[in-house]
Formats: C-alpha cells, sequence, structure tokens
C-alpha cells in the first residue's frame, strides 16, 4: 500500500513540478517567475520527503532541509532585489 501511495505522490508532485516550470518560463513577468521558483523548490522539496519515505532513509530528509534552506534565502534576496534593485544596502 506504501508503494502505490508514493506512486501517486510522485505523479502528482512531478506534474505540479512541470506546471511551475511552464510558469516559469512563460511568466509575464518577474514576480510571477519568482513565485514559480519558490513552488518549484517547495515541490523539490516534497518530492525528496516523498522519496525518504518509500527509501526508508534520513539523507533525503536532510537533503529536503538544505534545499528549503536555500530556497527561503533565494526568494528572499530575489523579491528584495525586485522590490529595491539592490540586495544589498
Amino acid at each position: 500500500m506504501l508503494i502505490l501511495a508514493t506512486n501517486i505522490a510522485f505523479a502528482a508532485i512531478s506534474l505540479a513540478m512541470l506546471l511551475c516550470l511552464i510558469r516559469l518560463i512563460r511568466g509575464p513577468d518577474a514576480a510571477d517567475r519568482i513565485l514559480a521558483l519558490d513552488t518549484l523548490y517547495i515541490n523539490c522539496i516534497a518530492l525528496l520527503i516523498v522519496l525518504g519515505v518509500r527509501m526508508a532513509s534520513s539523507i533525503y530528509f536532510e537533503a529536503a532541509m538544505l534545499i528549503a534552506l536555500m530556497g527561503f534565502v533565494a526568494t528572499v534576496a530575489l523579491a528584495r532585489y525586485l522590490a529595491r534593485r539592490s540586495v544589498m544596502e
């Protein structure tokens, strides 16, 4: 049952990542692209968590934590750059 659930989760998350990638490429402005990039890394985290559950390994959870940290910092930096055209003051 767990294998079936993880297969369905993989399919759903992969579809969500594909849709985010399309929005990232075709986004009408920079704010939409930043939001798509933010959603794409969240989907990547979800994919790693599902993979960690399926493989019963904690290394995937640590990788998901690192991606979450780096994604948060990147999103804040991009939003600040978009708002002020400068990341550091």
